[in-house]
């Protein structure tokens, strides 16, 4: 299993790719799959979504809100009491911004709100899980990040914000390699699943664009011609997470179907 023995903590639980980061760590073989999210709700269903998949695994739960450094310390200090060590942390929370926005309307406050969560709170979870990672000999730390750091097609501050999160890997990668940490990024494009499902029947209904049609139109620019699926994305995440990775690190994957090649 490709994280036998592991545990693995991972921000963001959602309805999307955190709740499926979540069930594919589980069923492969994670020793540990802590579950950090705002929302005490979100953390349930993930808890019981697992349970019904892998009766076995042994899940931690910690409401958190990765803005808050008290609280990125505490999910680490339960994790290590728990557990005893942290092989793995994706970080997978993150805040949308306002994805209609344009720069000259933007408000810039509203960006910092942005960077607080995208990058900052990102950051202070890596902070919080490096000397434990460094005392026990290594760990990987997973960005997920987002093709349109590279690919613009608006909201710009979720962009920047993801794009400063993938050049910190970078310095994070050269500083921490020699403590046998490594630092790898998964930039996300489409993901098929609960939230863009629920978005395209939305503006499908708004619009009077057949759903059908919408999803054809967006596979078209995908050199897969389809929609790559949550799962599909969870699985390039864990591998980047787990020991079939020891050689990279300060790596961005591309997970987008090869969609960040189209004009």
């Amino acid at each position: 299993m490709l994280l036998k023995d592991k545990v693995v903590v991972i921000s963001g639980i959602g309805p999307g790719l955190g709740i499926k980061l979540a069930l594919l760590a589980a069923e492969e073989g994670a020793k540990g799959v802590v579950l950090a999210a705002r929302g005490a709700e979100k953390l349930d269903q993930a808890e019981q979504a697992i349970r019904e998949r892998v009766r076995a695994a042994e899940v931690l739960k910690v409401p958190t809100d990765i803005s808050k450094p008290d609280q990125c310390e505490n999910l680490i200090s339960q994790t290590v009491e728990r557990f005893g060590r942290v092989d793995a942390l994706i970080n997978s929370a993150y805040t949308p911004g306002d994805v209609a926005e344009t720069f000259e309307e933007a408000n810039l406050p509203g960006w910092r709100s942005v960077f607080d969560t995208n990058v900052l709170g990102t950051l202070q979870l890596t902070q919080a899980a490096v000397p434990h990672m460094k005392q026990q000999g290594g760990g990987s730390i997973v960005m997920i990040s987002s093709m349109v750091t590279r690919k613009p097609w608006g909201n710009a501050s979720y962009a920047s914000s993801k794009g400063a999160i993938a050049v910190a890997a970078k310095h994070l990668a050269a500083e921490l390699g020699k403590y046998g940490i490594r630092v790898n990024t998964a930039a996300m494009g489409w993901m098929w699943g609960t939230p863009t499902e629920s978005w395209m029947k939305q503006y499908s209904k708004e619009q009077g664009v057949p759903l059908e049609t919408l999803i054809n139109n967006v596979a078209a620019n995908i050199p897969v011609r389809r929609i790559p699926t949550d799962d599909d994305c969870a699985k390039a995440a864990l591998f980047l997470a787990s020991d079939y990775s020891m050689a990279v690190t300060g790596a961005l994957l591309d997970v987008n179907g090869g969609e960040f090649m189209a004009p």
